[in-house]
């Protein structure tokens, strides 16, 4: 499987933030018309995801872009891509939010932007540097390893370094 970046519309933004969340590299631009995003593609060497099956043959004549239709199913989305795509890094390590590489931090860096009670947990904690936004495992990490595990069939793995702690309590609200 090559290892691949990839470009979409927000029309598949709840697919791209599921892809960022198992490591791949994953731009949105919202507002593209479809001829933009062959352009970004071709310009930034990924391949395309889109839910337009009517205009991708116009491009299929292009060995260079490679443009995989989707149907707009979360599942089956994000099943077709992991098949056919390599993750760019470790899940849980990219923003979910920009697609920036994050950064690990102490609970002493995010004081006063984590909810005390994460900061005091002393699990890893994460930064975006592209967006400000923190990170942490919650209940939403054992929701994403369930959900990985029953609709592709495989284990969600920590990411390299960390030993996932168990979910913060009420920790519905972590981004």
């Amino acid at each position: 499987m090559p290892l691949d970046r990839l470009v979409t519309d927000a029309s598949l933004a709840h697919v791209a933030r599921r892809l960022r969340l198992l490591g791949y590299d994953i731009d949105v631009h919202r507002g593209a018309r479809f001829e933009e995003l062959i352009d970004i593609a071709r310009a930034d060497g990924r391949a395309l995801l889109t839910r337009s099956s009517r205009r991708a043959p116009r491009s299929a004549n292009d060995p260079e872009l490679r443009i995989v239709t989707l149907s707009g199913v979360l599942a089956d989305d994000v099943q077709l891509v992991t098949q056919q795509f390599t993750p760019a890094s470790a899940p849980l390590r990219r923003c979910t939010a920009c697609n920036t590489p994050l950064q690990s931090r102490s609970a002493f860096e995010a004081r006063g932007e984590v909810p005390g009670r994460v900061a005091r947990a002393g699990g890893p904690l994460t930064f975006c540097p592209g967006c400000g936004r923190w990170f942490w495992v919650g209940s939403h990490v054992t929701r994403l390893r369930q959900w990985t595990e029953e609709r592709l069939g495989r284990q969600l793995e920590a990411p390299e370094g960390t030993t996932p702690p168990p979910p913060v309590a009420g920790d519905e609200q972590s981004p």
